[in-house]
């Protein structure tokens, strides 16, 4: 059954500082707490990362994901290539910039291979919706600041 959900955040950055952030792709078990480890397999010719081998842990499972990345000016998606306990996972940030602050909003649709009770997928979910709004957000002040 797949459920999706969408959030949306106002970050005090530029487009451009939020997608660096997203973009330092091995960085991102610093600040996302689902992700236990995080390489970049292949890049575009302007080093964004195209793919991207995650090993992530919700909803009590831990599962190995192999992500593809589009990026753009004000947005990235992403989407499943292969994983043991998805059949599918489509994520986007879209970016809008709103003088010095840039609103985010993140979408996600996530299909389980493996069945998971509606409630705990709704909450897992839930959670990694605020990491990927409010714990971006996080991060990109931290980054901005240092």
């Amino acid at each position: 059954m797949a459920v999706k959900d969408s959030r949306e955040v106002v970050i005090e950055a530029t487009p451009q500082e939020i997608l660096d952030v997203i973009a330092d792709v091995e960085a991102t078990p610093t600040w996302s707490p689902q992700f236990q480890k995080s390489e970049i397999i292949d890049t575009y010719d302007d080093g964004r990362p195209r793919q991207a081998k995650m090993t992530v842990k919700a909803a009590g499972l831990t599962d190995v994901q192999v992500i593809e990345y589009t990026w753009t000016d004000s947005s990235v998606s992403w989407t499943l290539v292969s994983a043991g306990q998805l059949k599918a996972q489509d994520a986007t940030y879209t970016l809008t910039p709103d003088g010095d602050k840039t609103k985010v909003r993140f979408d996600m649709v996530v299909d389980p291979s493996v069945p998971i009770p509606g409630f705990l997928l709704k909450r897992t979910l839930k959670g990694g919706m605020e990491t990927a709004t409010d714990g971006l957000r996080k991060q990109v002040l931290k980054v901005k600041k240092s």
